[in-house]
């Protein structure tokens, strides 16, 4: 996640969270709406609330130094099948579905009318109200897509798209053809400057749109009967729906393949180059860039951050060969798809079929409260989370997060000092950029202010394109101002974390802060092989593939030697190798250079935690180092790390994660890294040779 809109869209890892989001496709920021009849509101049951270290979740058939993952979290694979309204089931997924019951209980409260409720209450409440209606969905069918699509359909000529782009973006939250938002300067990280990048995609990459292999062609099949669908449900004939979804795969099939693949997306030089306003348009011509920037009330920019200006000359010819009623038939579909979540049965059937059944493979639609608990928290979340963290984040829980924050930042020192392959030269600035990071825990200390933001009980649609037209104008409203140290990028119920590289700024949502993860009540084995990582993780970010880039201030520079960086370089060369080799699911290969950056930072994480833990075992006396439950602390520390990735995942979304998501399998952020630490083996009596103890390993912090 990133504290700017347009990292979040591109899904970038220029701020590297922790754990994958719940859908990793772009398509499905819209999270799917179910298929729930107004009689099908029983009350949701309370989660369990999940507990650290999980005795009964290991597996004691399996060997540790064979495969440490089946043995940490075999029986809880076994006795956890995916729920049907989920397509992956995780330990993260347990505490998150706890976090969205009590937050949905708030809602719940939040929503009746009442004189007592809080004007921030009531927004929250009645933004609830209105997505829980699914009657009045129903009763308005089409009709509220229906003024956005008569405004495409008056487009009289290509000079008239721009505006009409700038207007469906900045008023209607409808996603076409290009990504623009603020951003900070790479090179300056004090100024907020504008930044323009490539979209308009519908499906989860380019490669869904260009790989020929047989599963590809028939997801765009499926692709092809949804769109028909989606053209008939907003008044087309067959002939004319299959007409228009041609020629929007057509064109989005053209727009694929100017767009820069994921992996280069990563290098932050290569999404560098600050332009003046002529450049894009000279990239653009045919693109009427003065009505566009006048239409999101951008008219006096003069200069702009273009991240993919390859991708805008391809859409230039996209424009240019393309007739106005293909761009048409583009943009009603993205129009009536931006909507369909949360329109009438129909419209969710048919969302819910393709993206999450077909793609994904989600047995049963999730539950309306669940949808609508999320949908809230994305649009209201500093509003929710204020009364949210009153309840379940005391201040104590603040203050330990604090002191472990402050033994890995000691542990990451320590690391940096012992590396044996970077110069002194180097280590001088990697301990200056570690000083210099910033960190925030729990909730801002400065709280999102929504009063201009309309909410109506009787208008969902209505709210959520005026929640987009607030986020899209708050977001534009950041450039030329000086940038806001404090602002997250993560509503506080979020069970995540991120580091961002810009900021140089480690976060940790209060949501993340509680079992499985901590536990003031455990062993300081068990909070360090979990939270510890967490926070060891983060901190590697600051140093792997993308951090490294930034120096202290947040500004991209290089500060290591030549011979530093050479040798930096090939250390990540050996986890690409290495994890390139890992598979998914049968036949479908990670992606070592996309995940490069997760990977090192789990492999950094878990040697500096494990640092942590010693030292602090050691400062605590010999009473802190005797076996619990009858293990050690390093193999208490092992197994609770393990057991935050116990996951099963079907196999239509992992396939989807392997194409689209940063972050390695469970599978795999627990074998890789203990596999690339020796002191794993050591815990277990492993022997060299072992495949969780190989003869060569690699390492980079």
């Amino acid at each position: 996640m990133h504290t700017n809109r347009l990292a979040v869209i591109l899904l970038l890892a220029t701020a590297a969270a922790f754990a994958q989001s719940p859908v990793a496709a772009p398509p499905l920021l819209n999270p799917e709406r179910p298929v729930d009849t107004p009689g099908d509101a029983a009350t949701p049951k309370e989660p369990k609330a999940p507990h650290s270290f999980d005795l009964s979740a290991i597996d004691k058939t399996a060997d540790p130094c064979k495969n440490f993952y089946a043995y940490a979290c075999g029986n809880w694979r076994k006795n956890n099948p995916i729920p049907s309204d989920q397509v992956r089931w995780g330990r993260f997924n347990e505490l998150a579905e706890r976090n969205r019951y009590l937050l949905y209980t708030e809602l719940l409260k939040a929503s009746q009318p009442s004189p007592d409720r809080t004007p921030l209450q009531q927004q929250y409440g009645d933004f609830f109200a209105a997505c829980m209606n699914t009657t009045l969905a129903d009763e308005k069918g089409d009709q509220p897509v229906l003024p956005v699509l008569e405004t495409v359909n008056s487009l009289q000529d290509k000079q008239q798209l721009a505006s009409l782009v700038a207007t469906l973006q900045s008023k209607d939250g409808v996603p076409v053809f290009l990504n623009i938002g603020s951003e900070q300067d790479a090179k300056d990280s004090t100024k907020q400057i504008a930044g323009a990048y490539q979209g308009g995609l519908t499906l989860p990459d380019r490669d869904y749109y260009l790989e020929t292999d047989a599963r590809m062609v028939k997801i765009r099949e499926q692709y092809t009967a949804y769109l028909v669908s989606i053209f008939k449900l907003i008044g087309d004939s067959d002939d004319k729906a299959a007409a228009e979804a041609k020629s929007v795969l057509d064109l989005e099939t053209a727009l694929a393949k100017g767009s820069v693949p994921r992996v280069e997306l990563r290098d932050p030089q290569k999404v560098y180059h600050p332009m003046p306003i002529s450049g894009l348009k000279a990239l653009s011509p045919d693109f009427n860039w003065d009505s566009y920037f006048s239409g999101i009330n951008e008219s006096s920019l003069t200069s702009l951050n273009v991240g993919t200006p390859d991708y805008f000359k391809a859409m230039n010819q996209v424009l240019a060969s393309s007739s106005l009623d293909e761009i048409k038939s583009y943009l009603r579909f993205h129009v009536a798809n931006n909507d369909s979540p949360w329109l009438s049965k129909p419209f969710v059937d048919a969302h819910f079929n393709f993206f999450n059944k077909q793609l994904q493979g989600q047995d049963s639609p999730t539950p309306q409260w669940k949808r609508c608990t999320t949908l809230t928290d994305r649009a209201l979340g500093e509003a929710v989370g204020q009364d949210w963290v009153k309840q379940y984040f005391p201040p104590t829980a603040k203050d330990s997060m604090e002191k472990l924050v402050d033994a890995l930042d000691k542990a990451l020192g320590e690391d940096i000092q012992s590396l044996t392959w970077m110069s002194d030269a180097t280590k001088k600035q990697a301990e200056l950029k570690l000083s210099q990071f910033r960190r925030k825990i729990g909730y801002p200390e400065k709280w999102r202010d929504y009063s201009s933001l309309k909410v109506e009980r009787d208008d969902l649609i209505g709210n959520l394109r005026r929640s987009a037209a607030y986020e899209f104008a708050y977001d534009l409203n950041k450039i030329g101002k000086p940038v806001d140290e404090k602002e997250w990028g993560m509503t506080p119920p979020t069970v995540n974390a991120y580091y961002d590289p810009p900021m140089n700024d480690i976060n940790f949502p209060a949501g993340i802060l509680q079992p499985p993860f901590f536990d003031p009540d455990k062993d300081p084995a068990v909070n360090f092989g979990a939270i510890g990582v967490v926070i060891g993780h983060e901190m590697t970010h600051g140093f792997d593939d993308e951090g490294s880039q930034y120096d202290g201030k947040g500004n991209l520079r290089e500060w290591y030697t030549p011979e530093d960086r050479k040798q930096f370089v090939a250390k990540t060369d050996c986890e690409v190798t290495e994890y390139n080799n890992f598979e998914s699911v049968p036949g479908a290969k990670l992606n070592g250079k996309l995940t490069l950056g997760e990977n090192t930072a789990d492999n950094g994480g878990l040697r500096i935690a494990y640092q942590a833990l010693m030292s602090t075992l050691a400062a605590e006396g010999p009473a802190a180092s005797q076996p619990v439950d009858g293990y050690t602390p390093a193999q208490r520390y092992f197994i609770s790390f393990a057991q935050v990735w116990c996951t099963n995942q079907t196999d239509q979304s992992a396939r989807v994660m392997v194409k689209t998501d940063p972050h390695s399998p469970g599978e795999w952020r627990t074998n890789g890294s203990v596999q690339n630490f020796d002191e794993f083996g050591k815990a277990f009596g492993c022997k060299k040779g072992d495949p969780m103890m190989p003869q060569n390993s690699c390492r980079v912090w």
